[in-house]
């Protein structure tokens, strides 16, 4: 077992995911700055219109807890694709595999290598918006549902970032559908001025079906102890599981079948 895992996790692949993720421009720019700034600029406008301190706090806590989805979304979901189309183009996963090193162990050494990451944007994030504004402070039970979901959601933007780039198989088309993903969540979760009841129906069918919105609409009473139907949430989270689970599922098929072609 401990053989197996060497196997798995290494250090020194673990060390060259980190470098990977660390010197990819995209995901200091959009995973850790952007959040910041949306959220710092967002929760000024707020707290000017807000009538007391304790509807100010209640207000910008919320917008933190919501604005912080977007560190995953940003540093993984679109981060990671556009990364792996660009080693795609490269043939790197190919040469690596003829070193014996498979698919599954580089997304898992990639998937700790951007846990590590995020972990360090949020401590930045949340620093940031404790030092800035007056945020709630969190329960025990509501930081726990905050970091499982932010560690779920992590994984599935993996998946979904590495569906997207095995399918798109170029930089350009990676980068332009992973793009688009990424401002669809922001849009549909109400982080672009556009709150949830504003939308469409046609547009709040979707959104429902999105864990990004929940995060931005009902997190503040998790994260103070209030009572709260998690149902809805959970639902979200089996919908686009099931989603990053068909990519990955059509990715793996798609390079079984290719190598099979290559054998021939």
């Amino acid at each position: 077992m401990n053989t197996n895992t060497r196997k798995l996790v290494s250090r020194q692949m673990l060390l060259f995911e980190l470098r990977n993720v660390v010197g990819n421009p995209y995901v200091h720019i959009f995973g850790i700055g952007l959040p910041a700034l949306l959220a710092i600029l967002v929760c000024r406008v707020a707290s000017s219109e807000a009538p007391n301190e304790m509807i100010t706090s209640m207000v910008t806590t919320s917008i933190y807890l919501g604005m912080g989805s977007l560190i995953p979304l940003a540093t993984i979901l679109m981060g990671y694709s556009i990364g792996y189309a660009q080693e795609l183009d490269k043939g790197i996963p190919q040469r690596m595999q003829l070193f014996g090193i498979k698919t599954s162990v580089t997304l898992l050494n990639r998937a700790i290598a951007e846990i590590i990451f995020i972990t360090v944007g949020f401590l930045l994030f949340f620093t940031s918006g404790y030092l800035i504004f007056d945020l709630k402070r969190p329960v025990a039970t509501g930081i726990f549902s905050y970091i499982l979901c932010m560690l779920l959601f992590s994984l599935i933007c993996l998946g979904l970032g590495h569906g997207i780039a095995s399918l798109c198989h170029s930089f350009g088309r990676a980068y332009c559908v992973s793009m688009i993903t990424y401002f669809a969540f922001m849009i549909l979760g109400g982080m672009m001025g556009i709150s949830f009841d504003d939308l469409p129906e046609w547009a709040k069918f979707f959104s429902k079906l999105l864990p990004v919105t929940y995060m931005n609409k009902d997190f503040y009473k998790i994260w103070t102890g209030k009572p709260y139907n998690f149902m809805p949430l959970i639902q979200s989270f089996l919908f686009l599981t099931a989603i990053a689970g068909i990519l990955l599922f059509f990715t793996g098929k798609n390079r079984g079948g290719s190598k099979s072609v290559k054998m021939k």
